[in-house]
């Protein structure tokens, strides 16, 4: 069990709210970035608040990435120097994009040494709100350092989800869980409400 984390959530939609109101139930520090905090409700019944980008960034132990795939360059331009050496949890999709999926190569070009974790990207938010299928977690796959990742398990958790380690720089291999999901879920109409167990 890792110690309580300060966690800077860049994103207060379904996903980015989903996931900084667990990781505060589960007792973390949670900021909400948010460019218009006056007009943000994202706490919830939490403890967690909302301030204004370079505020919540600055000393975060972590970053949680859930704003739209196509604004992470220029998001990441803007704060580059509170990003440096920080744990920066992908979670935005760049879906139909003319970009890759994940921003592991531009947050890398601009931020060198931020600590890059692919992860919260390959399910719909409704499985972050609902983890549980007939009482069994389901799966959440990840990528990171093997030095991030008791931290990124550890928020993978908070949540309420099984974290499933696929190795360092395996990020691609974390966005074709992505395509799986969408091509079950969305193109077969299987419902939004749809994960992942890994059986052995």
């Amino acid at each position: 069990m890792t110690a309580p984390l300060s966690i800077a959530v860049a994103g207060t939609g379904n996903i980015g709210g989903t996931l900084g109101r667990a990781f505060a139930r589960a007792g973390h520090t949670v900021v909400f970035a948010s460019r218009h905090p006056e007009d943000d409700p994202g706490v919830g019944d939490t403890d967690a608040r909302v301030a204004p980008v370079p505020e919540a960034l600055a000393g975060a132990d972590v970053v949680v990435l859930a704003v739209p795939g196509s604004t992470v360059p220029e998001f990441v331009r803007e704060h580059a120097d509170a990003l440096a050496g920080t744990l920066v949890v992908d979670a935005a999709n760049n879906i139909g994009g003319d970009g890759p999926a994940d921003n592991h190569d531009v947050i890398t070009a601009v931020v060198p040494d931020a600590r890059y974790a692919r992860a919260f990207n390959s399910l719909g938010w409704e499985n972050f709100a609902e983890p549980r299928f007939d009482g069994l977690e389901a799966d959440l796959f990840f990528s990171s350092t093997e030095a991030d990742r008791p931290v990124v398990e550890a928020l993978i958790e908070a949540v309420g989800l099984r974290p499933m380690f696929v190795g360092e720089d395996q990020h691609e291999v974390v966005d074709g869980v992505l395509r799986l999901w969408f091509a079950l879920a969305v193109a077969q109409h299987r419902g939004r409400h749809l994960a992942f167990r890994v059986l052995t």
